[in-house]
Parts: structure tokens; C-alpha cells; sequence
């Protein structure tokens, strides 16, 4: 059976590298909601399964990614200590390419230049897998949590701040 064809990111050439099953589902960007909640909406799915990625440092040589629902916020006290650091902020947009290979809205934490530390939200261990970019905007890939944390190395961790 032949694949569908979709743009090859770095983050599926590392995911068929690694013989990892996962589904690339595409969404419309042309109406600028490319927000978590919006794609969630957009792709079906409930926005707890949908995850972003962000990227954080402690200084210009730490940099740590976090993988979180889309609809929650980075608790980043609980972040700095989960990654033993003292304080940890969001690193600029700006910096994100140069640092990742990825852009802002598509930015996976799958294949980026470096393997940085990754903590994903414990939350995700609720959904057995998940949807994070697939490293272009409007491209998503779900895939196991497992095989996610082994590829990147993650570790599960409470890291968002929760909405009452």
C-alpha cells in the first residue's frame, strides 16, 4: 500500500528513520488560525490530546523543550525544577529557528537541530498518544506517547499551570 505523499520535515524523516509508526494529519492555515485550540478544532481531535511544544533556557547554552496540552500554560517555576534549574524563561521567537530548525506554530519536538533535554506534561500518560507538530505549520502527527518519549528522550513531568 503506498503512502501518502506530505512534505518531508525533520521531524517524520527521523520518525521513518526509526521504523516509528505515526499519522501526519493536515490542516487550512489560510485563515490564520493556526493557534493549538483552533488546530485541535480544525483536525477533529479533543484540544487534551493536542500538545505544543516550547522551547525555554536558563542561559544562552541551556535550552530545554517542554511539550504541554495546547489549551494549558507552562508553569515555569515548576519547569526550572523539574530541569534543575533555578529559573528558566520562554526563549525569543526570534532565537527559535536559528536553535531548533523550526518556526513558531510548527515547531515539533521532533528533529530539531540539537536533542535538547524534553519534558513532556504528565497529563499526556491520560492519553496513551498524542498530536504534536510535525515540524511545518499545518502539518500535525500523532503518535504513541511511548515511542515519542523514547525518541526524544523525554521524561514525564507535571509542568502546567491549571485553569479552575
Amino acid at each position: 500500500m503506498a503512502k501518502p505523499k506530505h512534505a518531508k520535515t525533520n521531524a517524520i524523516r527521523l520518525l521513518e528513520q526509526q521504523k516509528i509508526q505515526f499519522e501526519v494529519i493536515e490542516y487550512e492555515t489560510g485563515d490564520g488560525q493556526v493557534d493549538g485550540i483552533s488546530v485541535a478544532e480544525k483536525i477533529g481531535h479533543p484540544a487534551s490530546r493536542v500538545f505544543k511544544t516550547l522551547v525555554a533556557k536558563a542561559s544562552a547554552q541551556k535550552l530545554f523543550v517542554f511539550v504541554i496540552p495546547v489549551a494549558q500554560e507552562l508553569d515555569l517555576k515548576a519547569a526550572a525544577k523539574v530541569v534543575g534549574e533555578k529559573k528558566i524563561e520562554m526563549l525569543p521567537v526570534k532565537e527559535l529557528l536559528s536553535y531548533t530548525g523550526y518556526v513558531r506554530g510548527g515547531c515539533s519536538p521532533v528533529g530539531m537541530k540539537k536533542l535538547y533535554p524534553t519534558v513532556i506534561d504528565a497529563s499526556a500518560q491520560e492519553q496513551g498518544d498524542i498530536i504534536v507538530s510535525a515540524g511545518k505549520i499545518g502539518m500535525q502527527i500523532h503518535v504513541q506517547l511511548a515511542d515519542l518519549i523514547a525518541i526524544t528522550k523525554a521524561k514525564l513531568e507535571a509542568i502546567t499551570t491549571t485553569h479552575e
